[in-house]
């Protein structure tokens, strides 16, 4: 199977287009009616769950909406397919204290595994793969602080709890994949918790000559897959965490590659198909 990362790239400039996509803003708006018009040509069962998060000791309301596109409902066996579409508010990381209160790009924080899904679901909406496959765009997950660690993953936090009793087989998060510098080490909760998962993805990439995907754990991530694994989903995060962009206003399309999107694409190809 051919994953076209050229493709793959032009998706993830798109999003950029939009501006920062944080709750509340233009581009989030924007970029919700895109990419709802993008999965709906390629499935009929496409969905936004929009909630509303409150916190009101600082009376704080978001408007929020996990993106959920699915294929071949008669399949029962399930995998779900997942990244967060949101970009940070707050460039908080950046070298340069008078941009640390500067919405970001967010192209590899955000936009990288939201373009790899975007072209995955052009392949699965053509060829039946072995499994049912369920796409989610979690919302939210890039509003917590070391302040507020109750703010990361709030869309993924919501549709655990509001699934309607949902299972999959296992599940891979993709965040942070298309640094041109790709090395993706594998991620410790995701060992510990979905162990059988990350070896049979690793061994794909090793036997796709991608030598991107490193041997051993390297990072512990707050993620979107830790919600699901609480929720009873074995879910992977498939994450490049070292990548001195982030959080930071240099987070820009131009530090990502086709090839590494690519890359990672054609691994999750081989765990739908092969």
């Amino acid at each position: 199977m051919e994953f076209n990362g050229e493709r793959a790239y032009l998706y993830l400039e798109k999003q950029c287009q939009f501006g920062p996509r944080y709750p509340g803003s233009y581009g989030h708006e924007v970029s919700k009616k895109y990419l709802l018009d993008f999965f709906s040509a390629h499935t009929k069962l496409i969905k936004s769950q929009d909630f509303m998060w409150e916190d009101k000791t600082d009376n704080l309301k978001l408007n929020l909406s996990n993106i959920i596109a699915s294929f071949y409902p008669d399949k029962k066996e399930r995998i779900l397919l997942c990244a967060h579409w949101d970009t940070r508010p707050w460039a908080d990381k950046d070298p340069e204290p008078a941009n640390r209160f500067t919405p970001i790009s967010g192209a590899n924080d955000g936009a990288s595994g939201v373009a790899v899904l975007m072209e995955l679901a052009s392949t699965i909406s053509g060829k039946k793969p072995k499994y049912g496959v369920d796409i989610i765009l979690f919302d939210g997950e890039d509003y917590g602080s070391d302040e507020h660690p109750e703010r990361w993953c709030l869309g993924s936090s919501y549709f655990s709890k509001n699934s309607g009793g949902y299972k999959a087989v296992f599940g891979i998060l993709l965040d942070m994949i298309g640094d041109r510098d790709l090395q993706i080490y594998q991620e410790g909760y995701s060992s510990r918790y979905a162990g059988e998962i990350v070896r049979m993805v690793w061994e794909k990439a090793q036997k796709l000559s991608i030598s991107d995907f490193k041997t051993g754990v390297k990072h512990y991530m707050v993620d979107d897959h830790l919600p699901l694994i609480q929720a009873g989903i074995p879910c992977i995060d498939i994450i490049d965490f070292d990548y001195p962009y982030w959080h930071t206003i240099e987070d820009t399309p131009d530090k990502c590659s086709p090839e590494s999107l690519e890359k990672v694409g054609k691994v999750i190809l081989s765990v739908l198909y092969n």
